[in-house]
């Protein structure tokens, strides 16, 4: 890994790792609800959505401190949606980064409303970043909230269930996986241009930087559930294949995934050289996005 990433992850992800226990130790809320929200949140992973939002201040000459609200509000809404696609309903995944999903633990009551606390308090917490302005807020929950819900994320989570069992086309699959998991990439680079207050011109070609980095990523992540080694990924592998869900490998064979997955990471390099930012750092992160092993 190059030097300056290394450095930047090690120094981003120590500041997450900070920050987010000490949101939820300050809520006035049952002692065992916040357990279990901070249970999964402290249950690591490699929070990619946060550190690109403070990757993009810091390319663009920011302080990192401005973003840390909206880092942890988007990790949240990002934890609280693995809490719930664990549950027996949705994938019954029994691991999650290498720890008992959080049903297993807290039973799935309190799971569901560990989510539902995740995912709402999120939005308590971009409201009262006092660091930023009234408009930067609103404009804040209104990307994310979009991206989140039934536009974004919680969308392609109903679009992958019913895909279940069908054979998709590759223009069908890669829909799913633009709003399942590329619309919250996409709005962390965008929250953090927000916050920067970046033209408009430079806001739509990250947020295209971001779409292509976000499918780049689930085609990685569809690999990884192929070829991947369960003790790296913290997850059982070949869940795919048991659930019986399409897949880039399934669809275009491994070589053919592999080669897509080199053409999205491409394309989003040529989204950031659109931008005034210094483009070092986004870039060597796109390209650990393309080799990374877990």
């Amino acid at each position: 890994m190059p030097q300056v990433l290394a450095a930047f992850l090690q120094e981003a992800r120590e500041k997450i790792e900070q920050h987010l226990p000490e949101y939820i130790e300050g809520l006035n809320a049952p002692t065992v609800l916040k357990e279990a929200m901070t249970y999964s949140l402290k249950a690591g992973g490699k929070r990619l959505r946060p550190i690109l939002v403070l990757a993009t201040l810091k390319s663009y000459g920011k302080p990192l401190s401005l973003g840390y609200q909206a880092a942890a509000a988007i990790e949240m809404i990002h934890t609280y949606s693995l809490v719930h696609d664990d549950l027996p309903a949705m994938d019954d995944d029994d691991l999650r980064r290498g720890k008992p999903t959080n049903h297993k633990v807290y039973g799935e009551a309190m799971a569901i409303l560990a989510g539902d606390g995740l995912l709402t308090y999120s939005f308590q917490l971009l409201a009262s970043a006092n660091m930023l302005s009234t408009d930067m807020k609103l404009e804040l929950i209104r990307r994310i909230s979009q991206a989140a819900g039934p536009a974004g994320m919680v969308g392609g989570q109903v679009k992958d269930m019913l895909g279940e069992g069908r054979e998709l086309d590759a223009e069908q699959l890669q829909q799913i996986h633009h709003h399942k998991t590329g619309e919250l990439l996409s709005v962390s680079v965008e929250a953090g241009a927000i916050i920067a207050a970046v033209p408009e011109k430079e806001k739509i070609a990250l947020r295209e930087f971001g779409k292509q980095l976000g499918i780049a990523f689930q085609i990685k992540d569809d690999i990884l559930d192929v070829e991947g080694d369960v003790r790296e990924l913290g997850k059982p592998v070949g869940s795919d294949e048991v659930n019986n869900k399409s897949t880039y490998p399934k669809l275009l064979g491994l070589a053919g995934a592999k080669e897509k997955l080199l053409s999205h990471i491409a394309e989003a390099k040529k989204c950031l050289y659109k931008t005034s930012m210094d483009h070092t750092l986004l870039i060597e992160l796109t390209d650990y996005i393309g080799t990374r092993t877990k």
